[in-house]
């Protein structure tokens, strides 16, 4: 089911991921690492893929809608993990 938040919010959850996430996450998914880029807000379309991002614009960055969860899942559960050590 897809998800709604605000650029904003997705970059600051990139922005929350500790050193090597995104790397992390690219491997465990066998994704390029500028694909993981792309799914939060960056535009390295050239050697990364598409990642089910639709951005509209609106406050605080515009609305992003999230086809597929799962490296937001990863993500916050990483965030989520660094919190409790």
């Amino acid at each position: 089911m897809p998800k709604t938040i605000t650029f904003s919010e997705l970059r600051q959850i990139k922005d929350s991921l500790p050193d090597g996430s995104i790397h992390k996450i690219a491997e465990e998914l066998n994704l390029s690492v500028e694909t993981v880029w792309n799914y939060f807000g960056g535009h390295s379309y050239d050697k990364g893929n598409y990642c089910g991002v639709h951005i509209e614009a609106g406050p605080d960055g515009g609305y992003v809608t999230l086809d597929d969860l799962t490296i937001y899942n990863m993500a916050m559960d990483i965030i989520e993990k660094n919190k409790e050590n």
